[in-house]
């Protein structure tokens, strides 16, 4: 675990100022001694026992081991809490629909929170949540959206974008140093073999975000581990009622209490919460306060943008925008819970 005590996200800022090295790099440096053509099992219980920090001891990068690993659970998909099981080597999609990853976009992103921009934010298509209010519905729900990239291509794409793009910003933003590299969707999750051999490919040392709604199996969470810099994820819901009525998905509490901690023992985070109208006591208090018990050194962002999108207009509650004094009440409880707020 990083060194947490300079306050929220000290070795993001390390390796924008070439202080540090990016994580995935130092995955991809770390060499171990296995056969990638072993039993599943066999290569679980080495990628388990090496990290980062030790010595080399193979000729095979740990980096190639999660590309390995990721693509033997492809076989039978348990990437996401809904395990469909299905083999998406042949062809056979689970829930979400994802076999050949999609770019939807990819682009130097200024909108996301003050400490990620500008952001190099690589839209994939397809998701595991079926959201009824989901504002990148185009994207989330056709996971045939877009264009199949190369991983080859898409690295080098990376590339330009930190020698171009990043040197061409700095002298204008004073947060303009904060380039990185942000995989996000509909959600990300369902693309990791993809986003893992594509890093494999890649040698610049841009610090690596994962957004995402983080239902995410405890496997896929060690597959990330030592991957991810920041994770910038999404705390829905406060109760498992309005996560299984609003987007679909069973056991929302356990999973993403879980993978809240794994990420913060893991690396940096960024929590954002999108309130909801009419959903201050049953999510945002609770959301907020667990967060708040829960996660040190964690920026929140509460977020007030909520627009009916996509089937919102179907269930009433949320068929309205977000009332100002409704924000303003999710805002009072962050702060009254001592919570660090991005700006």
């Amino acid at each position: 675990m990083d060194s947490m005590t300079k306050g929220p996200l000290p070795r993001y800022r390390q390796i924008l100022e070439g202080e540090a090295e990016a994580r995935y790099l130092l995955t991809k440096r770390t060499t171990v001694d296995v056969d990638l053509k072993q039993d599943a099992e066999s290569l679980w219980q080495v990628h388990d026992s090496v990290t980062s920090e030790e010595e080399p001891t193979g000729k095979t990068s740990l980096l190639d081991l999660k590309v390995e690993l990721s693509k033997r659970m492809l076989k039978d998909c348990t990437f996401c809490e809904r395990v469909c099981h299905v083999d998406r080597s042949s062809g056979h999609a689970g829930h979400c629909g994802v076999l050949e990853p999609m770019v939807s976009s990819e682009f130097l992103h200024m909108g996301e929170e003050p400490e990620l921009i500008p952001s190099h934010t690589i839209f994939l298509s397809g998701c595991t949540f079926d959201c009824v209010y989901c504002q990148n519905h185009d994207i989330s729900t056709n996971p045939l959206s877009g264009m199949a990239i190369p991983p080859e291509l898409l690295s080098r794409r990376i590339e330009q974008m930190a020698s171009v793009n990043g040197n061409a910003l700095r002298p204008a933003r004073a947060h303009a140093r904060s380039v990185n590299v942000n995989w996000v969707g509909g959600d990300p999750t369902s693309s990791l073999p993809f986003i893992l051999e594509t890093l494999s490919k890649c040698e610049t040392n841009l610090p690596q975000i994962w957004n995402s709604n983080m239902y995410l199996t405890e496997q896929a969470m060690r597959l990330l581990d030592g991957v991810v810099d920041v994770y910038l994820t999404d705390f829905k819901y406060g109760n498992d009622g309005c996560a299984k009525r609003l987007s679909n998905v069973d056991g929302y509490m356990s999973a993403i209490k879980r993978n809240h901690l794994l990420a913060r023992s893991q690396a940096e985070m960024i929590v954002r919460h999108l309130v909801l109208p009419s959903h201050i006591e049953c999510c945002t208090r609770p959301g907020l306060t667990w967060i708040a018990e829960n996660l040190e050194r964690v920026k929140v962002n509460v977020m007030g943008q909520y627009r009916p999108a996509h089937k919102a207009g179907r269930f009433d509650e949320i068929s309205c925008p977000l009332s100002m004094s409704e924000y303003r009440t999710a805002i009072e409880i962050a702060r009254g819970l001592g919570l660090d707020l991005c700006d």
